[in-house]
């Protein structure tokens, strides 16, 4: 069993809801895998933006991602909604690392799950600075 097909919608204090588009699905008639980092983008800027206050056009500080991981377990196609779930698993000075899963509505058990580790910097230099105090406020709601 892939790591994380164990996981359980329950696991995750947050969600969003995204439809899947008819340009999500590649040829085999599912999403693609590449859209999957797509929604974990949404899930957790979309928290961060609306729960955190970070405004992405012109804030002095901004997340941007260090790293990424996606483990499929199984497909997700068009028109299906997608429940993301977001939680926290890890939150230091400058970084955060979220850990996404993608359920299919009404299921239990994950599509995918995966991980972002995204960095906090200032914008002008690009160098890493500790988290603002009301994003990360946000982000300890979502810690285990």
């Amino acid at each position: 069993m892939p790591k994380g097909a164990d996981e359980r919608r329950q696991n995750y204090p947050h969600f969003l809801s995204i439809p899947t588009r008819w340009s999500d699905n590649d040829l085999r008639g599912h999403v693609n895998n590449s859209r999957y980092f797509e929604y974990f983008d949404t899930a957790v800027n979309q928290y961060l933006i609306t729960a955190g206050g970070l405004d992405i056009h012109e804030g002095p500080v901004f997340n941007v991602a260090a790293e990424t991981h996606c483990c499929y377990h199984f497909s997700l196609g068009f028109p299906d909604l997608v429940d993301a779930g977001l939680r926290v698993a890890r939150l230091g000075t400058s970084s955060v690392r979220f850990e996404i899963g993608l359920f299919r509505a009404g299921d239990d058990a994950p599509a995918a799950t995966g991980y972002f580790v995204h960095v906090f910097v200032i914008r002008d230099s690009q160098k890493p600075t500790p988290i603002p105090a009301p994003i990360r406020a946000a982000l300890e709601r979502l810690a285990g």
